[in-house]
This record gives structure tokens, C-alpha cells and sequence, in this order.
């Protein structure tokens, strides 16, 4: 750039190297260092982008394009570059996508390596396009609206067509009807395009204008495109303008909507679904009843769950989204009630009330014939709502609570009433127990409609964009009832599985929760296996769950983690069994054990210190532990042959299975060892359970038999996870790969040279 030859020297002292100027190889060059330096290249600016421009019959060009250059100098550097005049008549578009429009404030998306086009500005293709809409030939409107659509999904554009009274000339050829195929197809579709982009209110849309668009719904003889473009529109009517979705609601009948729905078309199905859907949020809570209720009345549950839910093509998106909303807008229905408590004025509750109390329990006096005097009969049902599970002897204090109101009632009566031995076993099981050990009925079922509603998300507002719909929703009647008779009686399962005491009760509702929802995520097709799912998720294996998800969280069950855990386990386990063999160096004293009843006599049992010996004899009770001289009796470890424990074990076998005996086959093993030519047997029983795993895995390390109690499993465990942390202290917050790194191959030669002569600045 100083017009010298490579390796002239500059005249004076090297001038020291730019910001922007740094050597390939990392280094700071002097000017007359930079013709020497093969690495030395030139950062360029950062808001200079290097993109590919096209235009037909063109040679694409490939430019520096400068970010703060104004957008008009870049086209007409660019159409210079081709000999086109007129600069302003041409405007740069993205070559892939959409094709949208480059303006000022998009410009920030063109990236290294963009590739754009050419094409004619904005406004004058939308003029051209206008005209081409007004024209008598059917063909040239149908060519223009051919090149409008696939254009009309750009702002800049958009604005030119409608500032141009563009829609007001494709409502025209809406509402004319002329040709019933394509370009009425196609204008229904240019237009919603263009009406995306919010320019124009859906308010604004004319009320004949409306009513024609209705009349493709309900036509049959079109072109099979018009309806779901007809649909889509009148969905965004609906949704827009509560005056014209009223008009929609009216002029459309549910019926029209069902035949739509029956096609085997998934756009049209998806179309029609989604006018339903907004048709029933525009309604008032009492016509969204009715219509929901005229929808099941005409089978539409049962068809969404064969032939939509389990069609063989797989569902949309947007689909997914409709079949939410009406599952949302169905439970809806029931939060009337959850907001609604119990009138203890009311004679009809208070009705429905004893209806749960005589389906419970008979009802004493009235069953045999005698009378009750008014006093009486109170202190029975007080306590009989008692044992029902309410906490007050008034059950409408308890139904007071909102929620779940009125809900928790219906549900415990559709309980009764559907499932009614189910209903009188909980409670008849429950009454029967201890009071500290009772599962509540009414208590649980308040809390468990109070959960449900929660996991459902009953009563509040539709998301716009959640796909969480259960396909178990449109398989059932009464589905929410339903889950309710499923979820009390796993309460009560999950109560008895957790020997739950009345303090225990939000412990067991908190993994009753985790049951129903880990099961809900899994979205059962049928409550008959959802049934089966739940069930099948009992506590052990709740907790079991929380274990490996912690450990998940942690990083335990990572692949690398789980290779360094097995790298670990031998030298843990050599540090387990020494711990072993020192507590039988140590020594116990056991009780000896006659062939008749247990016996107050001691024995004391060690190993020696070298491992050799086992040495054990008598002892008095609360004497000091003898010392190794002092025992008489000595087994060589040599002669010790197997290790029995259990019912194996010769002592508990000989006092055969009295009931007495039953706690004794945890503790009790024996050493079988070599008595001359005959075999005989060293009894224990053990104090405790700890010390049975001790004194096991200690005689199993001697025998060579690997250590496999429960208490080895747990100390290797925690010795595991101990040593683990210890050696990923260093890696805090660093996150550990599933996989190791991929090894790069091999260079394709071995001829390294490094130039000495090139010193470093």
C-alpha cells in the first residue's frame, strides 16, 4: 500500500502496528516487518458484511457490504455495477425465506455470507400488481394474485398494496364470487396475508362482506382450498371483533362446523376446529354450556378421539393447540361450583350430604324399625360424618373452603354413586383402624379435588400457544369425576404404603401429587391405563424417582461420573472390608441360644490380629471384654468352610418355625468348618441387625466371598459419593460432556519446520 516492493525497508524508525492490523500468527508487526510477515492480514471493520447479490440474467456480484453506508448508495453502487440506470426503481430482497423486502430497519439481519436479489422497488411492484387486479380479463387477475401472495407476508410491501386500497379491491373480488376456484382461493388467501400485519382493524370489515365469507363455509360445490381459507378467516373475525363474531356464531351453525370436522382433511379439520374453538371463547359462560353440551350430545368427543387423537397421519401443531383450548374451555364449565361454597341454609346439600352419609354406614334406628330421639340422631350423624373424614362435626364448615367449594362434594357423590363399593370399603377399612392411623375420606377428598383442579389448571385463562392437552379427556365421560374415583383410591393405597399417621396427611397429598402428575405428563390414552400407570407408581418407587433425578441434577449418572465411579468401587470396597475385619478384631458379645429357650448366658467372639484365629468363649454379664489369652476356644479360619445365615443355619432350624422364633432368623448365621472328619457348626445370633451385616460381610471377606449385605451397599454408596465430590471439587460450575471429545485425526505428514530465523517482537 506504500507502492514499495516486498522487503523494501521504510526510511526512519518502524512505526509501531495499528489496532486494526494484527498478523495471522498472533503478532504486533512494524510496517517494515509487514512484507516480511507471512501471516500479517488486515481485520476488517466490524460493520462490514461480505454478501452474494443476484439478479436474473445476471452475474451474481459478491461485495463488501458497509452497514452505515445508506441503503440508497448501496443500490446504486450496485446497479452501476450492472449498467442500470434509475437506482430508485430497484430494491434489494433476502434471496431464501419469504423473499422480504431490505429496508433500514431489517438491515441488521443480513449476515456474512447472505445471499440477496435484485428486484423491482416495493412501491412500483405494488402498483403494477393493483393494476393488474383491476383488470376484466379473469386470467390477469388471477396472474396478478399468483405474483401478490407470496409477497403480501412483507411488511413494506403490505403497506404499499393497502395504502393503494388494495384490500378493499380483493374484498371486492370476494364478494363478486365469480370463479369459485383459484383466484377465489387465492384472494382469501392474499388477503388474510395482508390483514396479519394489523395495518387494518378486522373491525373495519364490512357486514355483507362477513356474511359472503360465512356462505363459503356453508357452500358445498367449490374448490376444496376455499374452505379452510374461508375458516381461518372467519376464526380471526371471531377472535377480533366480538360484534362480527357474534354475526359468525349466528350464521354458522355447530352443525356445519361437525361436517367439516368429519372430512378426512387435516387442514380443513384443523380450520374448522379453530373456528369452534374461538366461537366457544366468545361466548358467555351459559351459551358456551349449551353449546358444549349439544357438542357431546352429537358424538363429537368420541370422533376427536378415534379419528383425530389416534389418526394415522400425526397431528399438527396448531391442532394440538385447539384440542387444548376446548379441553380448557370444558373444565371451565366446573369452576362455577369450585368458586361456590356449601350453603348450610341450602336443603338441597344438606340432602346431598346425608345421601354420603347413608351410602357410608346404616342408618341405626330407621334400619330396625325403632325410634331416635332428635338428640340422638344428631350425636349419630356427628359421628358418622367424623368417620366419613370431616374435621367438624358440621360438614358445611369444611365445604366452606373455596376452592374447591361445591366441586369436592359433586365428587364424593359421583364417588358413591359410581364406584359405590369402592366408596364403602375406603371408608368402612378406615373406621376400623386406629384414629391416628385413618386415611380421612371427605378431608382427602377436599385436598384431591383441590390438587386436581390445580393439575388441570381449571379455571384459568387459555394460553395462547400451550399444546398440553390430554388425549385421556376426549376417551372418558366425565373425565374430571372420573380421575377423582381413580386418584382417591390412590390415596388410600399411597397412605397404607406410607403407614401414615393423621400428621402425616400433607406428606402423603404431596406424593399423591407427584403420582398424578408424573402420570398426566405421560399422557395415557385411556383412564384404564392411566389407572394401570398410577398404580404401578407406588411410593418406593416415588422416592426411588427423587433419588435418581437428584443424582441427575448433580451430575452423578453422567457417563464420565459413572466411569470414575467404577474406577473407584475396588479401592472402596478394600476400604470397607479392613473396616469389617477391624470390627471382628474388635469383637461381640453374643447370647447363646440352647435347643430349648433362650438362655442368659454370654459368649464373647473376636479375630485375632493377624486374621488366623477366630478365638470366642464364656463370659459373665457386665464384665470388662476379655482379653485374646483369656479365651479358651480357637477356629482356625483355614478350617472355616461356608457361611450359612437365615432358616439355613442349624440352631433356628432345630427350634422349627414356632412364632417365637420368627424374629430370630434375621440375626441368627453360622461358620460350618471342619471338626476332624466331621463337619460342625459355630452358632450366632446377633444383638442387632447392624451388627449381623458387620459380622457377615467380615466372615464373607474372609472366606473370599464377596461382602453383600444392605449395610455394605449403603456405605459404598455414600463412600462413593463422597469421594466424587472430592475429586470434582475442581470443576465447580463447569459442565461435564456426555461424551468425551472427539480425537482429531492424524496430520497427513510429519514434516514440521519451524523457521528460527523469524525472532518474536
Amino acid at each position: 500500500s506504500l507502492g514499495r516492493e516486498c522487503g523494501t525497508p521504510r526510511s526512519g524508525p518502524p512505526r509501531p502496528q495499528g489496532p486494526q492490523a494484527r498478523c495471522a500468527l498472533g503478532r504486533r508487526c512494524t510496517v517494515s516487518e509487514k512484507c516480511r510477515c507471512p501471516g500479517w492480514t488486515m481485520t476488517p471493520p466490524r460493520n462490514v458484511v461480505k454478501i452474494a447479490i443476484q439478479m436474473r440474467d445476471a452475474i451474481p456480484q459478491l461485495i463488501q457490504l458497509d452497514q452505515a453506508k445508506p441503503l440508497a448508495a448501496v443500490l446504486k453502487e450496485v446497479c452501476d455495477a450492472w449498467s442500470l440506470t434509475h437506482s430508485e426503481r430497484y430494491a434489494l430482497q433476502f434471496a431464501d425465506g419469504h423473499r422480504r423486502y431490505i429496508t433500514e430497519n431489517n438491515r441488521a439481519e443480513i449476515k456474512n455470507g447472505s445471499i440477496l436479489c435484485l428486484s423491482t422497488a416495493p412501491d412500483l411492484e405494488a402498483e403494477q400488481l393493483f393494476g393488474g387486479l383491476q383488470s376484466d380479463s379473469r386470467e390477469g387477475r388471477r396472474e396478478a394474485l399468483r405474483h401478490l401472495v407470496p409477497l403480501a407476508s412483507d411488511m413494506t410491501f403490505a403497506r404499499e398494496v393497502i395504502s393503494r386500497n388494495g384490500l378493499q379491491r380483493l374484498g371486492t373480488i370476494i364478494e363478486d364470487g365469480d370463479d369459485l376456484g383459484e383466484v377465489l382461493a387465492l384472494s382469501l388467501r392474499a388477503f388474510l396475508e395482508l390483514m396479519e400485519h394489523g395495518v387494518v382493524s378486522w373491525e373495519t370489515l364490512s357486514i355483507p362482506f362477513v356474511r359472503k365469507v360465512v356462505c363459503y363455509v356453508n357452500m358445498n360445490l367449490m374448490d376444496a382450498s376455499v374452505p379452510p381459507l374461508a375458516l381461518g378467516l372467519l376464526e380471526s373475525v371471531t377472535l377480533s371483533s366480538p360484534a362480527l363474531g357474534q354475526l359468525v356464531k349466528s350464521e354458522v351453525p355447530l352443525d356445519r362446523l361437525l361436517v367439516h370436522l368429519q372430512v378426512m382433511n387435516q387442514q380443513l379439520q384443523t380450520k374448522a376446529m379453530a373456528l369452534l374453538t374461538a366461537l366457544l371463547q366468545g361466548a358467555s359462560p351459559v351459551e358456551r354450556k349449551h353449546m358444549l353440551d349439544y357438542l357431546w350430545q352429537r358424538n363429537l368427543r368420541q370422533f376427536i378421539y378415534k379419528n383425530i387423537i389416534h389418526s394415522a397421519a400425526p397431528m399438527g401443531d396448531e391442532m394440538a393447540h385447539h384440542l387444548y383450548v376446548l379441553q380448557a374451555l370444558t373444565l371451565g364449565l366446573l369452576e362455577p361450583r369450585m368458586r361456590t361454597p356449601l350453603d348450610p341454609y341450602s336443603q338441597e346439600q344438606r340432602e346431598q350430604l346425608q345421601v354420603l352419609r347413608q351410602a357410608a354406614f346404616e342408618v341405626e334406628g330407621e334400619s330396625s324399625g325403632t325410634g331416635l330421639s332428635a338428640d340422638r340422631r344428631r350425636s349419630l350423624c356427628a359421628r358418622e360424618f367424623r368417620k366419613l373424614g370431616f374435621s367438624n362435626s358440621n360438614p358445611a364448615q369444611d365445604l366452606e373452603r373455596v376452592p374447591p367449594g361445591l366441586l369436592a362434594l359433586d365428587n364424593m357423590l359421583y364417588f358413591s354413586r359410581n364406584a359405590p363399593s369402592a366408596y364403602s370399603r375406603f371408608v368402612l377399612e378406615n373406621s376400623s383402624r386406629e384414629d391416628k392411623h385413618e386415611c380421612p375420606f371427605a378431608r382427602g377428598s377436599i385436598q384431591l379435588t383441590v390438587l386436581l383442579c390445580e393439575l388441570l389448571h381449571v379455571g384459568e385463562p387459555c394460553s395462547e400457544t400451550a399444546q398440553d392437552f390430554s388425549p385421556m379427556f376426549f376417551g372418558q365421560d366425565q373425565s374430571f369425576h372420573e380421575l377423582f374415583c381413580v386418584g382417591i383410591q390412590l390415596l388410600n393405597k399411597t397412605w397404607k404404603e406410607m403407614r401414615a399417621t393423621q400428621e402425616d396427611f400433607d406428606k402423603v397429598m404431596q406424593v399423591v401429587r407427584e403420582q398424578l402428575a408424573r402420570t398426566l405428563a405421560l399422557k395415557p390414552t385411556s383412564l384404564e391405563l392411566f389407572r394401570t400407570k398410577v398404580n404401578a407408581l407406588t411410593y418406593g418407587e416415588v422416592l426411588r424417582l427423587r433419588q435418581t433425578e437428584r443424582l441427575h441434577q448433580e451430575g452423578t449418572l453422567a457417563p464420565p461420573i459413572l466411569e470414575l465411579r467404577e474406577k473407584l468401587k475396588p479401592e472402596l470396597m478394600g476400604l470397607i472390608r479392613q473396616q469389617r475385619l477391624l470390627r471382628l478384631c474388635e469383637g461381640t458379645l453374643f447370647r447363646k441360644i440352647s435347643s430349648r429357650r433362650r438362655q442368659d448366658k454370654l459368649w464373647f467372639c473376636c479375630l485375632s490380629p493377624n486374621h488366623k484365629l477366630l478365638q470366642y468363649g464364656d463370659m459373665e454379664e457386665g464384665a470388662s471384654p476379655p482379653t485374646l489369652e483369656s479365651l479358651p476356644e480357637q477356629l482356625p479360619v483355614a478350617d472355616m468352610r461356608a457361611l450359612l445365615t437365615g432358616k439355613d443355619c442349624p440352631h433356628v432350624r432345630e427350634k422349627g418355625s414356632g412364632k417365637q422364633n420368627k424374629d430370630l432368623y434375621e440375626l441368627a448365621f453360622s461358620i460350618s468348618y471342619d471338626r476332624g472328619e466331621e463337619e460342625a457348626y459355630l452358632n450366632f445370633i446377633a444383638p442387632s441387625k447392624r451388627e449381623f451385616y458387620l459380622w457377615t460381610d467380615g466372615l464373607s471377606a474372609l472366606l473370599g466371598s464377596p461382602m453383600s449385605s444392605e449395610q455394605t451397599r449403603l456405605d459404598l454408596e455414600q463412600l462413593l459419593t463422597m469421594e466424587t465430590k472430592l475429586r470434582l471439587l475442581e470443576l465447580e460450575n463447569v459442565p461435564i460432556p456426555e461424551q468425551p471429545p472427539p480425537v482429531p485425526p492424524p496430520p497427513t505428514n510429519f514434516n514440521f519446520c519451524y523457521d528460527c530465523s523469524i525472532a518474536e517482537p
